[in-house]
């Protein structure tokens, strides 16, 4: 497929406080047009030489048959302009079974890029990608030699669940992956389950019945035994791997809503970000003073779809929602007064889907509204 530029006038971005530290010297915003609805998406966490993004975008069709593309990015010199225009395309693309509910691009691994252990051993240098939908599936994409920018694809594994005794899946709703052990990924699933996989082995370290419900998201805490899930229960759980014979609630909403996305605070992991299904608010819980919130953000006029933490500031955040927005807010002072305007909106021309930051180049975001992938220099 053709790639699809905009220029950086497509959209607007408003600044309505102060901006963050680093104000970006222009305002750029690049926009890829898919043949479908765009669901999920990820950040690569390489950089590569020749191109300055890596994502995966993977499709919404109500359909068996999906796709998961692998985009990159190149320069291009226009006419009637000195200044080369960046260009998003499709490097790959993957057949999936239904629609992902999630991607992720292998972490780099903490603990093994600082001599400790853990790390995806059996993989090699090549970049790996997963996708949940009806099981876990892992990818590896491998540059294909052409020298044309684009990319081999080949499926490294299909995890399925150890319940062998029944031909019913049950659908995976979400997962996440370690950053400190890459070898070590936790899938949730609407059968109330949370199971464990080491990916080295391809085989379930563990599984614990989560939640009263389906289990709709889950995250990892900063490190490798802690992580947390949200579910149609309305409740927040967190778990020790170090002691699954309990878990601790820290959260239920007042009338049991579900609870739809759940995002950790890596840079401190004090914080979590989640919202209930249909809800316009994003709720911070501080886990060291459980049940309360420590502030809700609002500013949406639509049901929140996304949120996620700067990857490179604790006290930064950015949400998403059916009201076409994106917003930036800061949270410096939130346990001092309520947080009750962002600090930057973007809005986008279509209601947005999905929301990923970029951990390896935190200056940018990345948006999925209609059939279309939006990159925005924050």
């Amino acid at each position: 497929m053709a790639s699809k530029v905009a220029s950086p006038g497509s959209g607007r971005i408003a600044t309505t406080h102060h901006t963050m530290e680093s104000p970006p010297q222009r305002k750029e915003i690049y926009t890829y047009e898919a043949p479908w609805t765009v669901f999920s998406l990820a950040w690569s966490n390489r950089i590569e030489q020749n191109s300055q993004f890596r994502l995966a975008i993977g499709s919404y069709i109500e359909q068996y048959n999906n796709t998961v593309q692998i985009l990159k990015t190149k320069y291009q010199s226009q006419p009637n302009s000195e200044q080369p225009t960046m260009q998003i395309y499709s490097a790959c693309e993957i057949e999936h079974p239904y629609p992902c509910t999630k991607i992720l691009w292998c972490p780099e691994g903490k603990a093994a890029a600082s001599g400790g252990s853990g790390g995806a051993n059996n993989l090699g240098g090549r970049d790996l990608l997963a996708t949940t939908g009806d099981y876990l599936r892992l990818w590896s994409v491998s540059d294909d030699g052409k020298g044309e920018g684009t990319l081999n694809h080949k499926r490294e594994a299909l995890l399925i669940n150890n319940n062998r005794n029944s031909e019913y899946c049950s659908p995976l709703t979400s997962f996440d992956w370690n950053e400190y052990d890459p070898s070590m990924i936790v899938t949730s699933s609407i059968d109330t389950t949370c199971t464990i996989w080491d990916i080295n082995t391809q085989i379930v370290k563990t599984q614990v019945i989560a939640h009263d419900k389906e289990v709709f998201d889950l995250a990892f805490s900063r490190g490798t035994d802690v992580f947390a899930s949200v579910g149609a229960d309305g409740s927040v759980r967190l778990f020790d791997l170090r002691s699954l014979e309990h878990s601790t609630i820290i959260y239920e909403t007042k009338h049991l809503e579900p609870l739809l996305r759940l995002e950790w605070n890596k840079q401190d992991p004090n914080y979590l970000a989640t919202f209930k299904v249909d809800s316009q608010s994003t709720i911070i819980l501080d886990i060291r003073q459980p049940c309360t919130p420590v502030t809700v953000l609002g500013g949406h006029a639509g049901c929140v779809n996304a949120v996620a933490w700067a990857p490179h500031s604790s006290c930064h955040i950015c949400t998403a929602a059916d009201d076409s927005q994106a917003l930036i807010w800061d949270l410096t002072q939130m346990s001092k007064r309520p947080v009750e305007d962002p600090i930057l909106a973007y809005n986008a021309e279509g209601e947005v889907n999905n929301l990923q930051w970029s951990s390896s180049q935190p200056d940018w975001v990345s948006i999925a509204f209609s059939d279309k992938l939006q990159i925005l220099r924050v």
